[in-house]
């Protein structure tokens, strides 16, 4: 199998349970992570849950805030109605916009989409929508004037073979420009070799200058846009290479976009985007996650920007639902500056953030509801999420909850082995009777033998329960095990624990 070739710096990916190349003169650049300073607060040590604050929703898919003083959110509704929460009056019943006449809302994943509210709403009462549209589902980008009740479509992308993979998030960058997402077609496998082409939309993350029109376009493409001038490829494209992108946000503090692409099967990723990086290979097709992909759209040479984060669906999950930095006031103490994302399936609540090496914190800091489709904020920052069945809307908030393990881990490695010893410790006030330990190992490792325990390997994913003689761990106390693995080229130690559901603290 050939090595992949990175345009950035190898960065540390996760397991859990879940991509044209570039004309010679724009090769792709170096991806750096940007961020502030970290909170001094671990992440196993945060604790996030959520509070529901209306319910009636039908289907819910997207949320955006107002920025006009009001303190309202919409909410999109697959059927191609828009609803208004304010938290002082609810839920309003009837929806402000509607456009179901235009809405192709069959399968599971059309219907409308996604929001953007632009930075002179207050002003221009503008909305921008993504939708797929009728008679054929083709994915649709338009703008929306509420106060003339207005529908203007702008640019449209051909979708019909296939009802899923079609992205639309949208969200206006720091430079004011509407970037918008559509995935690579659908089907399975990426039939239509679409996420490595440049002559389609498809499997792509787009930016277009929405204040202006150019010619017979409604809007004009910037001109420092990756592609503008290249031979056959659409101007309009700033990433590729994705399959199916369904939610992607900024950073509002570095302006930095955090993705999160839906996995074939094995892997579902989120990218982290330093700001002004268009032009970047994200892998897909020939890639999934930091695997080759089986049968893959590759090309010899071609460099592909790595995730920053993978999981496996293994473990429950099937749609990672990218979420948002938290830059709010009210636990900015906690969570200042880590990225929040979940997944539809699991629910699992992911905190990721730079560890100022190269490489990403990771843990699993509590659940969302259940089918939660979208992750927003509030104006102020604070997060909100909507779930799809049965439709509601959740206030998110963050505590500190100290682990109860702690897991210190000792890595030997040679040539294409290497063993793993680890101590876990109860850092609790109970004793902890009967465990079961759960940590992913990075790819390309196979668990061969192990000690002190019954261990099981699914994909990259490790369940490591108690044996007879060391079922019980008293308050303070530390019981020990370990395993003889094979790797690949990553010898490196499991980056996160849980001991009976519990995020566990990793020392060394």
């Amino acid at each position: 199998m050939s090595r992949r070739h990175w345009a950035g710096p190898l960065l540390l990916a996760l397991l859990l349970t879940a991509p044209l190349s570039l004309p010679a003169a724009a090769a792709p650049p170096t991806r750096t992570a940007v961020a502030e300073d970290a909170p001094p607060v671990p992440l196993p040590s945060l604790s996030a849950t959520t509070t529901q604050v209306a319910s009636g929703l039908r289907r819910p898919t997207a949320i955006a805030a107002a920025d006009d003083g009001t303190d309202r959110l919409f909410i999109t509704q697959k059927s191609g109605t828009v609803r208004v929460y304010h938290p002082d009056t609810g839920l309003a019943p009837n929806p402000v916009l509607d456009i179901t006449s235009a809405v192709d809302e069959s399968g599971n994943e059309r219907g409308l989409l996604g929001l953007a509210v632009p930075p002179d709403f207050a002003e221009s009462q503008d909305l921008y929508l993504a939708y797929t549209a009728l008679p054929d589902g083709a994915v649709t980008l338009a703008r929306y004037r509420l106060d003339e009740s207005r529908l203007e479509v702008l640019l449209s992308q051909e979708h019909a073979e296939h009802s899923n993979h079609n992205g639309g998030q949208l969200a206006f960058g720091p430079d004011g420009h509407l970037y918008w997402s559509i995935g690579d077609g659908g089907g399975s496998a990426d039939p239509l070799r679409a996420a490595q082409r440049l002559d389609t939309l498809l499997g792509k993350i787009m930016r277009v200058d929405v204040s202006r029109s150019c010619g017979e376009l409604a809007y004009c493409v910037p001109g420092d846009n990756p592609f503008v001038g290249s031979p056959g490829a659409r101007e309009e494209i700033w990433l590729y290479g994705l399959r199916n992108p369904w939610r992607f946000s900024f950073d509002d503090a570095d302006g930095s976009m955090w993705i999160g692409d839906v996995g074939q099967g094995r892997w579902e990723e989120v990218d982290h985007i330093a700001p002004g990086q268009g032009g970047l290979n994200l892998g897909w097709s020939c890639y999934e996650g930091l695997e080759k992909f089986p049968g893959g759209d590759c090309v010899a040479g071609e460099s592909y920007t790595e995730p920053v984060f993978t999981y496996s669906p293994y473990t429950g999950g099937c749609s990672v639902i990218g979420g948002r930095v938290y830059r709010g006031q009210e636990y900015a103490d906690l969570v200042g500056g880590t990225y929040i994302a979940t997944d539809y399936c699991s629910s699992t609540v992911w905190a990721l953030r730079p560890d100022g090496q190269g490489g990403y914190e990771q843990a699993e800091i509590g659940e969302m509801p259940t089918q939660v489709t979208s992750i927003g904020a509030t104006a102020d920052g604070e997060l909100y999420v909507v779930n799809d069945l049965p439709g509601g809307l959740h206030r998110v908030s963050f505590a500190r909850e100290e682990p109860t393990c702690r897991v210190d881990r000792a890595v030997t490695a040679w040539g294409t082995g290497s063993t793993v010893d680890l101590t876990v410790t109860n850092t609790g006030s109970t004793p902890v009777n009967g465990w079961t330990l759960e940590f992913p190992l990075p790819l390309g490792q196979t668990v061969v033998s192990d000690w002190n325990t019954d261990l099981t390997q699914g994909s990259n994913t490790i369940e490591a329960a108690a044996a007879s003689h060391n079922a019980t761990i008293a308050p303070g106390a530390s019981i020990t095990l370990g395993y003889l693995s094979e790797h690949t080229g990553d010898a490196s130690a499991p980056p996160r624990f849980m001991l009976n559901g519990d995020a566990c603290a990793v020392g060394d």
